[in-house]
C-alpha cells in the first residue's frame, strides 16, 4: 500500500480551495492568511455555541461523515466525530487496521465503496505522508477530504485549533514570541503550526531542541532556532511543547529520557524565563516527566485543556466550511 501513496508535493491551489472556498483541508501550506482568519472566525462563533446549554445546530442535517482512522487516534477522533454529530451529521468510524485493506482490497476500492454508500466528507488520519492528498486527488467530486494527521507532514486542525487558543489568550499574534520546543523532526504538528504563526503574521517563532531532533535546514521554514532550552525560552509568550514520538524514531535520536528532560522538560524554573504571562501548550498526550513537569502541565498557565475544547469549535468550523457552509450559521 505505501508504494500507492506518493510523498506529497507542492500543492495545486485548487486542490485545496476552489472559488475562494475551503474545498479540502490537507496541509496549512498554501492557505492565505485571510482563509485562516475565516476559520478561526467561524470557530469563535462555534466556540459560542459550546458554551451553550444546546450545543446542537442542524448545519450539516444529512450528511454523512466517515472517520477513516488507519492509525490509533483516542482524542482527535472523538473530537472528530462530537464536532460532526454537533453539526447533526451522521457520523460512521472506521477502524481502517481491521478492515479490507488489510485482506487485500486498495484503498481506492475502500473509497469506491463508501462513496456508493453516499458518503459526504472522509476525515483522514494515516501513518503515511501523503495519503490524504493522494484520497482528495481520487474521491469523487461531491466528497470532502480533511486531513487528521498524516505520517510526519502535516495536522492542520491541530495546528488551526493552536492558532485559536493563542488568539483567544493573546490577540493579535504580531507581537508575540513562540517557541517551539522538543522533537520537531518527527512532528507532524510542528510543522502545521510553524505554517499557521508565519502565515498569520506571528512577531517570532523560534524553535528548540537538540540538533538530532531538527529537520535540517529548518530555519527556511522561518524560524529562529535555538539548542539551549534556557536561552530559547528567554521572554517568550507562547510555549508549545512536543511529545517525544517515540514510535516514528529508527535509531538514537537523544541518549536517555532523563537527560533529555534534563535539557529540554519544561520545568517550573525554567517556564519563570518566558514572559510573566507566557501560556503553555502541549498537542496531547503529554509524556510527564519526559518532556514536561506534572506542575507545570496542570498548573495556572497551562492551556492543554482548554485545547481540547476549542478543538471542537475549529473541527466544527472546518466541516461546516469544506461542506460549503461559507459562515458558521449560514444555512
Amino acid at each position: 500500500m505505501s508504494t500507492a501513496i506518493p510523498r506529497p508535493g507542492p500543492l495545486p491551489g485548487t486542490l485545496q480551495v476552489r472559488d475562494g472556498q475551503l474545498r479540502h483541508l490537507l496541509t496549512i501550506e498554501g492557505l492565505g492568511r485571510p482563509l485562516l482568519e475565516q476559520i478561526l472566525d467561524n470557530a469563535e462563533s462555534f466556540a459560542s455555541l459550546n458554551e451553550q446549554g444546546v450545543k446542537k445546530v442542524p448545519l450539516l442535517r444529512g450528511k454523512t461523515i466517515a472517520n477513516l482512522f488507519f492509525e490509533p487516534s483516542t482524542r482527535t477522533r472523538t473530537t472528530f466525530e462530537l464536532a460532526a454529530k454537533r453539526l447533526s451529521a451522521d457520523v460512521m468510524n472506521l477502524t481502517m487496521s481491521a478492515s479490507s485493506t488489510t485482506k487485500g482490497e486498495t484503498l481506492l476500492d475502500t473509497l469506491r465503496n463508501l462513496e456508493a454508500m453516499q458518503c459526504d466528507l472522509f476525515i483522514v488520519r494515516h501513518a503515511e505522508a501523503g495519503a490524504a492528498h493522494f484520497i482528495a486527488r481520487h474521491v469523487a467530486p461531491n466528497i470532502a477530504v480533511v486531513n487528521a494527521g498524516d505520517g510526519r507532514h502535516a495536522h492542520p486542525t491541530q495546528a488551526l485549533l493552536d492558532m485559536f487558543t493563542i488568539r483567544r489568550h493573546k490577540g493579535d499574534l504580531s507581537s508575540l514570541r513562540v517557541a517551539v520546543v522538543g522533537d520537531v523532526l518527527h512532528s507532524r504538528v510542528a510543522r502545521s503550526d510553524i505554517h499557521a504563526l508565519n502565515t498569520l503574521a506571528t512577531g517570532e517563532v523560534r524553535v528548540i531542541g537538540p540538533r538530532t531532533l531538527l529537520p535540517a535546514g529548518v530555519e527556511q521554514l522561518g524560524v529562529q532556532v535555538y539548542h539551549d532550552m534556557d536561552k530559547g525560552l528567554r521572554d517568550v509568550d507562547v510555549v508549545m511543547m512536543l511529545r517525544l514520538q517515540r514510535e516514528r524514531m529508527h535509531g538514537a535520536f537523544i541518549p536517555s529520557e532523563h537527560e533529555y528532560f534534563q535539557r529540554y522538560g519544561l520545568t517550573e524554573e525554567r517556564l519563570a524565563l518566558a514572559a510573566p504571562d507566557a501560556i503553555v501548550m502541549h498537542p496531547g498526550p503529554a509524556n510527564r516527566g519526559v518532556e514536561i513537569t506534572s506542575e507545570v502541565a496542570d498548573g495556572p498557565r497551562s492551556v492543554i485543556l482548554e485545547q481540547v475544547t476549542y478543538g471542537l469549535s475549529v473541527r466544527m468550523a472546518v466541516m461546516a466550511m469544506v461542506m460549503g457552509v461559507k459562515d458558521a450559521f449560514d444555512t
